[in-house]
Formats: structure tokens, C-alpha cells, sequence
């Protein structure tokens, strides 16, 4: 009967060690984030969310002056979205790589080596929610190819992706796809 009257007696000690041992890995942080924006979790979201909207899409693909456009239902925003997610910066080799301007509503990433891919993240934002993200993107000067790109995304209005490739004997082609998002 003492055993029982000494656990009562520091059941609230117990109770709050508890607490603390279940609710401390949650304050852990995120080992992989260097502190930037979450591009590639943030641009999922909206992947997970429009996919689920299933609203249409009016999309304009242009190649070298032949333009096509219809009206579709992306049935894989993750795959359309793709560009997106894989100008993600949060990686631990690029923690110092980029230097941030967070003034007002912008947020600016800028590369301070050339030779990085992701050389400029923007994005324009209310304390509440993403106005639009603006990214340019490259691949390091080679002697076969070089592609540069634009990338623009406007929350459940608009997408556009922009790639200039000059490729070595074969000249320069232009790309543009523009997803004009349905209500």
C-alpha cells in the first residue's frame, strides 16, 4: 500500500517526465533543412492539393515558334510540378550557398557560386500564404550543352516554365509551358 501512496504522491512528476520525453523529439529540428524555404515540401502540397481540386488546366506548349494549347486534367501534378521540387535547396552541402534578403513580402535566395544550378529562388508572400515563386536555374557551362530556365508558379492561378538550351552542332531551342489554372 505505500508503493501505491508514493506513486500518487509523485504521479505528477511522472506525468510531466512523460510529457517532456514524448514531446521533445518533436522541437528536434529538421537535421536536412539548411534554414531555407521548404521549395520541394511547399510545391508538394500544392501537388497533393491540386490533384485533389482536379480543376483544368488550359496548357500552352511552345517549341521553337510552334505553339499548342488545350484544356487538360493533370492526373500527376507531382510529375507537372516536377522542375519545382527539384530546385529545392534545403540540401546540407549548400548551407552557405546562398545569400538571403528577407525584407517585407520578399524573400530572396541568391547563389554566391556560379556553378550551382539554382542560381536565384524569389518569392513574394503575406504572413498568411505564397503570392507567386520565381526561380532561375542553370546548368554549369560544359562543352556540349547549356540550359538556362524560368520557373514561375502563382498559387491556383498559373505555372510557367521557360528553357533555353543551346546545345553544341545543333543550335538553340526554345520551350515554354504555361498552365493557366481553372476555377
Amino acid at each position: 500500500m505505500s508503493w501505491y501512496k508514493s506513486t500518487l504522491k509523485n504521479l505528477p512528476g511522472l506525468m510531466l517526465g512523460l510529457a517532456l520525453l514524448v514531446c521533445l523529439p518533436a522541437c528536434k529540428p529538421h537535421i536536412e533543412n539548411n534554414g531555407a524555404f521548404d521549395l520541394s515540401g511547399y510545391i508538394k502540397k500544392e501537388a497533393a492539393r491540386l490533384k485533389k481540386a482536379n480543376r483544368p488546366v488550359v496548357k500552352t506548349v511552345y517549341h521553337n515558334g510552334i505553339t499548342e494549347t488545350k484544356t487538360v486534367h493533370i492526373a500527376n501534378w507531382e510529375q507537372e510540378l516536377g522542375l519545382f521540387i527539384d530546385a529545392d535547396i534545403n540540401k546540407p552541402t549548400w548551407r552557405n550557398n546562398y545569400n538571403v534578403t528577407d525584407e517585407d513580402s520578399l524573400l530572396a535566395y541568391r547563389a554566391k557560386d556560379s556553378t550551382l544550378k539554382v542560381s536565384e529562388i524569389l518569392i513574394n508572400r503575406t504572413k498568411q500564404k505564397i503570392r507567386w515563386i520565381l526561380i532561375y536555374t542553370k546548368t554549369p557551362k560544359n562543352y556540349l550543352y547549356t540550359t538556362t530556365q524560368k520557373l514561375v508558379y502563382y498559387p491556383d492561378s498559373l505555372y510557367y516554365i521557360s528553357t533555353r538550351q543551346d546545345v553544341r552542332f545543333m543550335g538553340r531551342n526554345y520551350y515554354r509551358v504555361t498552365g493557366v489554372i481553372g476555377k
